[in-house]
């Protein structure tokens, strides 16, 4: 098969051809048809993510059909469209798992970091932790599988914000405010993206370290910038949420306690659950979302993650297999 292999931490990626995994117990073989672009991806190609198996295929936003399965895998018939998302694994026994939190079970394995993912023609991933997707153009499923589903999780973790301020408005913030403003939520994003905010339904855009208009009640901070940070938590309202979406973030500079106090908020999001993806997917229809996607052809894999790193991507970049 045809692949993109990341040898070492800042070394371009390396086209290759590998022999066709093979699915082990409770895996399933699935034909890529197409990989979204994160800024993950980005973290790890950086080394800014420490921990990566290599050499590693990246990409964790997967959308394709199963060839095959291993032993005891009889979730998916071959034929059948499937999305693989981050959680690639978790134990199902710890704590955290038992409690419902699967997305911070330490001996997780995610896609594309521990696990190799979608930047390849085949991939093998746990039948558990697939989700089974409808017809529709895998270019712009592939989307929903990462920045649709962090976005939704930090929106759920926002609470029912009646005016809602994202700070960075790209791949997750663009899906984030169509489902906000479905459920009936007032949304602003900040002026580095000021069109795009506005197409996608945002009613202001501004500065990032500026006061905004009014008061928000949460707000939700997508790029990886600590210094947004005590900007996000002087322009919520006391009680207000401040949700730091990214799962690598410069660091955060001091800040006096008053921006904190009033029984604000500050909290992180880690990673996923199969439930997020679950609920997303399953609403996605109904809002109608609308991914905007840039496609790539595989072998174009490193001039994608350079458009990222140079913000500019309008939308979702998305490897087509």
């Amino acid at each position: 098969m045809r692949a993109m292999v990341l040898d070492a931490p800042g070394r371009p990626l390396r086209p290759a051809d590998l022999p066709a995994p093979a699915p082990g117990p409770g895996q399933v073989l699935i034909r890529v048809l197409a990989c979204g672009v994160c800024r993950t991806d980005l973290h790890v190609f950086d080394g800014e993510l420490t921990e990566p198996k290599l050499p590693l295929v990246l990409g964790h936003q997967v959308v394709g059909e199963v060839v095959g399965g291993g032993e005891s895998a009889a979730r998916f018939r071959p034929g059948e469209r499937v999305g693989v998302a981050w959680l690639g694994w978790a134990d199902g026994d710890c704590e955290r798992c038992r409690e419902g939190h699967e997305n911070l079970c330490p001996r997780a394995r995610f896609t594309g970091y521990h696990l190799d993912g979608g930047f390849s023609e085949l991939t093998v991933a746990d039948e558990r932790f697939c989700y089974p997707l409808g017809s529709g153009d895998p270019v712009r499923q592939a989307p929903l599988l990462c920045a649709g589903l962090i976005g939704y999780r930090c929106l759920r973790l926002a609470g029912p914000a009646a005016r809602l301020g994202l700070y960075g408005f790209g791949a997750a913030a663009h899906i984030v405010t169509q489902v906000a403003r479905h459920r009936g939520q007032r949304v602003s994003g900040d002026e580095a993206a000021a069109r795009f905010a506005l197409e996608m339904g945002a009613e202001w855009t501004g500065d990032s370290l500026a006061q905004a208009p009014e008061p928000l009640d949460a707000a939700i901070i997508f790029a990886p910038a600590g210094e947004l940070v005590p900007a996000a938590l002087r322009a919520v309202r006391p009680g207000g949420v401040v949700v730091c979406g990214g799962i690598h973030m410069s660091d955060i500079p001091s800040f006096p306690y008053e921006l904190l106090w009033g029984e604000r908020v500050l909290r992180s999001v880690a990673n996923l659950t199969r439930l997020d993806g679950e609920e997303l997917l399953a609403l996605a229809p109904g809002v109608p979302v609308r991914t905007e996607v840039e496609p790539h052809p595989l072998e174009e894999a490193d001039v994608a993650l350079e458009r990222l790193r140079r913000g500019e991507v309008h939308g979702s970049a998305v490897l087509v297999i």
